[in-house]
């Protein structure tokens, strides 16, 4: 995995500054001493991230922001809820996931949420020196993967740290509605946001008829670890801090990006349904909330840039250019499949 660079223009607001002597007290506290080669690691956003090594063994520690004012609702608390995810990723669904030695949430140390995990061996699926049989191979193992990531149920909806709800439509909209209001607080108002959210409440029955899933939401190569043992790959999954339960459509809007409408998906989604217990089937249902989930993305990476990056930030205009992609054929799907109800009445 790649350590962050000096002055790297990801770098967001939100990441809190620990010292080495910081991070060597944190892992006393979970019994890891001699602790050594502390560096910052990854190229995440949100959290601060660092290396670190002691008695032969490789670690990564994980740090909340300690601002809140650079946090959004959804991300207050996040990193318990994660811990949890990682536990039922590897229980529940038999994913490949590391080890989670130590979560503090009592800020007895610092006035921050941080846990103590094993780092995986290997680089991440974005710069893994693969053939591009070997990357074919990976994309058919992700889909994998999320099948058996949605095969774990869920009793309600939404993000934990926020309460759940009793069905996809209510979370849903207090998930938009919490960003809208995120926007609010900053002085900011979102068009954006309002109108998916008039498009969520047109669709509510749609919505509603949704099963609980866990939906991971934040599946990029950068979070899939890729190790080469015994001539085959082992592939792993690392940062489930974007989880929460609803959608299973939701995971496919990462999954296979750059195809932004759910049927051009056909071999990710023939992948996936040779291991799921309900296939994609590309109803017009599930167009329409594949489409509500692209533009609840593109409400996300619009609201974020305001609490993350400054108008001289690369991050800011990467979240400007996404969420107007992402806004752009959300509401041009949704267009279009009313246009055809209208047409079939």
């Amino acid at each position: 995995m790649r350590k962050t660079e000096k002055g790297d223009p990801m770098r967001s607001r939100s990441k809190s500054a620990v010292d080495a002597k910081t991070v060597v007290r944190l892992f006393e506290q979970a019994g890891i001493h001699g602790v050594k080669d502390i560096a910052p690691l990854g190229a995440g956003e949100f959290n601060a991230i660092y290396a670190a090594s002691a008695g032969g063994r490789e670690y990564v520690i994980k740090i909340a922001p300690t601002d809140a004012s650079r946090t959004l609702t959804y991300e207050s608390g996040m990193m318990r809820a994660e811990v949890e995810f990682y536990r039922l990723m590897r229980e529940a669904a038999h994913l490949r996931v590391p080890d989670v030695y130590l979560s503090d949430f009592s800020h007895a140390i610092i006035p921050a949420d941080y846990f103590i995990m094993e780092r995986l061996k290997g680089d991440t699926l974005d710069q893994a020196p693969l053939s591009d049989e070997e990357r074919a191979s990976a994309g058919r193992r992700m889909a994998e993967m999320l099948a058996k990531l949605h095969a774990v149920r869920g009793e309600g909806f939404g993000y934990p740290q926020n309460g759940l709800h009793p069905d996809w439509f209510s979370a849903l909209s207090a998930m938009v509605e919490n960003l809208i209001g995120d926007a609010r607080r900053r002085g900011i108002g979102s068009h954006n946001g309002k109108r998916l959210l008039s498009y969520i409440r047109r669709h509510q029955e749609i919505l509603k008829n949704v099963e609980s899933c866990l939906v991971n939401f934040d599946l990029w190569a950068p979070n899939i670890v890729v190790l080469r043992e015994g001539g085959s790959l082992k592939l792993a999954w690392i940062d489930p801090e974007r989880c929460f339960w609803g959608d299973r459509i939701a995971d496919f809007v990462c999954l296979d990006f750059m195809k932004l409408r759910l049927e051009e998906k056909k071999s990710t989604i023939a992948d996936y349904n040779r291991h799921a217990e309900a296939p994609i089937a590309v109803t017009e249902a599930e167009r329409i909330r594949f489409a509500i989930m692209l533009g609840y993305l593109g409400l996300i990476m619009e609201v974020e840039k305001y609490a993350r990056y400054s108008l001289f930030h690369f991050g800011w205009w990467r979240n400007v250019a996404a969420s107007r992609l992402l806004f752009s054929h959300c509401f041009a799907t949704l267009k279009e499949c009313a246009a055809l109800a209208a047409a079939k009445r």
